[in-house]
């Protein structure tokens, strides 16, 4: 059977996952989750994922949520050794924080800042400005340090993919972070160098500018979380 993808089309994480497949030459059926519907919201999809987040993957039944974790996953079952995800004790540890650091820093602040106003009751507020510079002055600093080419090592690596969809929403909502000069380096190397990986976050990128511009009615969700917006008639 062949794996399966529920995704968000313009989700970060889900898009980290379509370029590793991409990247791996894994076959996949991608199932897109219409989250203006709530389609994620609905008991089924918590059959998959009690979290009810996207993305999901279905490996012949095995179900994995958490984008970093199902990354991880397909570079060892499918291309164990692989570059993107090295088995060196060290590089791979890298590779690991930086996951970690997106998770509870870099993307935390980041998509607080772009992505949820967008779509929930929230306001970009001078607080939320200053978590996100401590956040990308954090990972110029790990750039700076390491000195290498991409994020985690000298070459692509999983963890490009998730910092890379990160920062690519403060381009979306014209975010000018070009004084934080590593990490706008590697953003642009990336868009070079790997430009069928970039069409993936870019065509993302199109749709979440719609959306900044263009905030949908959520009114209709029930958000175990997140505010909803109330539109004004």
């Amino acid at each position: 059977m062949v794996l399966k993808l529920y995704v968000v089309s313009d989700g970060p994480p889900s898009l980290s996952v379509r370029q590793a497949l991409a990247l791996l030459e894994i076959p996949f059926q991608q199932i897109d989750v219409d989250f203006g519907k709530g389609e994620h919201m609905t008991e089924e999809y918590a059959l998959m994922n009690p979290q009810k987040e996207i993305p999901v993957m279905n490996d012949d039944g095995f179900f994995l949520s958490e984008s970093n974790a199902i990354l991880q996953y397909i570079c060892d079952k499918y291309q164990p050794g692989t570059p993107l995800y090295p088995v060196d004790p060290q590089i791979r540890a890298v590779v690991n924080h930086r996951l970690c650091f997106n998770l509870s820093t870099y993307y935390a602040n980041i998509s607080a800042y772009t992505m949820a106003p967008i779509f929930f009751d929230y306001e970009r507020t001078p607080l939320g400005l200053k978590r996100v510079h401590m956040a990308l002055d954090v990972f110029e600093t790990y750039l700076t340090r390491a000195g290498t080419t991409h994020a985690a090592a000298d070459h692509l690596t999983i963890a490009d993919f998730q910092l890379i969809n990160s920062t690519m929403t403060l381009e979306a909502i014209g975010f000018d972070f070009s004084k934080y000069e590593k990490v706008s380096q590697w953003y642009e190397d990336f868009k070079k160098d790997y430009p069928e990986l970039w069409k993936i976050s870019e065509d993302a990128m199109k749709e979440i500018q719609h959306f900044n511009a263009n905030p949908p009615d959520l009114s209709h969700m029930n958000h175990p979380i997140h505010p909803i917006r109330k539109i004004k008639k």
